[in-house]
């Protein structure tokens, strides 16, 4: 005969929850869409990235400059495992903003004037090269920096460099690229200040007179004709430069070679302070200030805190020379 087993409330014998562990939060609970592609329309090099994209078999967006943001946002809530963006580098720290520290990828097309960010990461400045590295190239961390949690991805500058892109920009509207440059660069050259600053490095601080701060993200080159640019294989962390004295042309012009691609011209360097870390704070003495993001001006408030994030894009850039 077959004896019953009594049957009890679940309540009787409860099972401890670690048995049954909640599982972990999901970025993406459900499988990634296909990489999506965006063209700043206003970039100079629209059409020529129009063109690669599509020779490379991509489906792009063409999105106006003050709808970026919003239409990458929508992309990534899509849960979108790879975003490609095609302009300048504006347009990239756009997007390196809003993807830093998660799991989609960022490919880029970069259409700008110099970009600086593609070539110190192995990403072809050909349009063509990079929209292929961008359907099939290796991800690997980049890092990027803060300041006031404004992301940039290169440089960051204070003093002369704001006069001469703020002039630059408004010279540009008449005359080219190269030609506003130099009128900009005399301009400014003839109404070069000097400020106070004050850095603070853990927890020391310095103040000094300058005309010219500069911070990259990454080891910088000191020596003429390549001062400021990033260093291969450098040092990871933040540059940061403070230019002193009072010698107004000596001072700009080889500050500006630092932000810039280097001069020839200038046969000495100026006085200046550099310190790599990972974080600092520049006080101006003034509550607001404009100051330089990958070379486009940004007001904000001060003191400025600047730190770097270690691999905090998953960035698509080409395979080193030699490999397949």
């Amino acid at each position: 005969m077959t004896v019953p087993l009594p049957s009890f409330p679940p309540s009787c014998f409860p099972l401890p929850a670690s048995l049954f562990p909640t599982p972990p939060p999901s970025r993406f609970p459900l499988p990634a869409s296909r990489t999506k592609a965006f063209l700043n329309s206003a970039c100079g090099t629209a059409e020529q990235a129009r063109e690669a994209l599509a020779r490379a078999g991509f489906e792009l967006d063409a999105v106006q400059p003050h709808e970026i943001e919003s239409t990458l946002k929508r992309a990534i809530d899509n849960r979108t495992k790879r975003i490609l963006v095609a302009g300048g580098d504006g347009t990239i720290a756009t997007a390196a903003a809003l993807v830093a520290n998660t799991d989609v990828e960022l490919a880029i097309l970069p259409g700008g004037t110099l970009n600086h960010f593609a070539k110190a990461h192995n990403i072809p400045t050909d349009l063509a090269k990079a929209a292929l590295v961008a359907a099939d190239g290796l991800v690997v961390g980049a890092d990027i920096g803060y300041v006031n949690d404004c992301v940039f991805l290169n440089t960051s500058s204070i003093g002369a460099y704001v006069t001469f892109v703020r002039d630059r920009e408004r010279f540009e509207k008449h005359v080219g690229y190269t030609i506003a440059s130099g009128l900009a660069f005399v301009r400014t050259l003839s109404e070069l200040r000097t400020f106070s600053v004050t850095l603070e490095v853990e927890g020391v601080s310095k103040t000094s007179r300058s005309s010219l701060v500069f911070i990259g993200v990454g080891e910088r080159e000191l020596k003429m004709p390549t001062l400021g640019n990033r260093v291969k294989n450098g040092t990871r962390g933040l540059h940061v430069m403070i230019v002193r004295g009072r010698k107004r042309a000596r001072l700009f012009a080889v500050g500006l070679a630092g932000i810039a691609k280097g001069t020839k011209e200038a046969e000495k360097l100026p006085e200046f302070d550099d310190f790599l870390v990972e974080s600092c704070r520049i006080d101006l003495n003034r509550p607001r200030t404009v100051i330089g993001l990958d070379g486009e001006l940004k007001k904000m408030e001060t003191p400025l805190d600047y730190h770097v994030e270690r691999d905090a894009l998953r960035l698509v850039v080409a395979p080193p020379e030699g490999d397949e």
